[in-house]
């Protein structure tokens, strides 16, 4: 029996190198974004394979739950999962309209929630159908999601969501089966399209003029994304790596872990949260007479 690979944000990055692998294994692609130039020109790369390509912006409900509903009617339950889909959003905290808050949580984290709600009941009626079913499910987070970074707050808090999500998933699926997996993805900065994801931005969560912390955020991740050595299809092979492997948390860079260790330092010494620039203090001495100068 063919596996079936359900990938949101599959127009671009790690969703299209993810979907190029997936093909190469042999499975039916579920190919879902919200750009339908994007997702059309990845659909038709694969002409060997079965292909449902659909354009959903996965932060709704409705729209995710009809996708659901197509899965199940042409394949069945999927195998494998990649709730991927994600936008960038920077600036000091308190300056982030409300517009900014709900795009950027709809996306990163609804559309992990829809994923997940939507796909896990599938996979795990399938698994209790057959001894042989593995299902296994991938949500994208971010190094974001075990550091924060200062300015871009909105980001950090809905990555350290999906972070939490994608934990209890591991420990709550592993109370009822065998058979279904999750892990989380955590990239650093790697060149993809999610510095620029504010080309997709809906008109009902319209951007005001951006402010001055928001401008530097943006030219601030711009650089890091641009200049990362790994590709997306770097990432794309230690996905399925974990999925072969049964690893829970996928780490791009993993020199950033020594940020986390000194963060949790931070919370286990019960000491204020540490300089994150004290390695590269220029850079911080530079951001900070950035944001203060008039």
């Amino acid at each position: 029996m063919k596996k079936t690979a359900v990938i949101t944000g599959a127009g671009s990055g790690f969703g299209l190198e993810t979907a190029r692998l997936a093909a190469k294994r042999g499975m039916n692609l579920v190919l879902v974004d919200v750009q339908a130039d994007a997702l059309d020109k990845a659909a038709s790369e694969f002409k060997d394979v079965e292909v449902l390509a659909r354009v959903v912006d996965v932060a709704k409900a409705e729209p995710m739950e009809a996708l659901a509903a197509a899965v199940q009617e042409r394949f069945g339950a999927p195998h494998f999962v990649f709730n991927n889909a994600g936008v960038g959003s920077g600036g000091l905290i308190w300056e982030n309209a409300l517009s900014d808050w709900e795009w950027v949580l709809g996306v990163n984290l609804m559309g992990v929630v829809h994923g997940v709600r939507l796909f896990t009941p599938m996979m795990l009626a399938a698994a209790k159908a057959d001894p042989g079913y593995s299902g296994h499910i991938v949500n994208t987070a971010s190094m974001a999601g075990m550091l924060n970074p200062p300015n871009m707050g909105v980001y950090n808090v809905s990555k350290h969501a999906v972070v939490s999500l994608s934990e209890t998933l591991y420990q709550d699926l592993s109370l009822v089966t065998d058979q279904v997996h999750a892990s989380v993805l955590c990239p650093f900065f790697v060149p993809t399209g999610i510095s620029q994801s504010h080309r997709n931005r809906p008109g009902e969560f319209a951007a005001p003029k951006p402010t001055k912390s928001q401008l530097i955020s943006q030219a601030q991740t711009d650089k890091a994304v641009s200049s990362g050595k790994l590709t997306a299809a770097d990432v794309a092979a230690l996905v399925f790596d974990a999925v072969d492997h049964d690893k829970f948390y996928i780490f791009s860079h993993p020199q950033a872990l020594a940020g986390v260790q000194t963060r949790l330092e931070d919370v286990m010494l019960l000491r204020n949260p540490t300089d994150p620039f004290i390695d590269k203090p220029e850079i911080g001495a530079a951001l900070r007479a950035k944001l203060r100068a008039d």
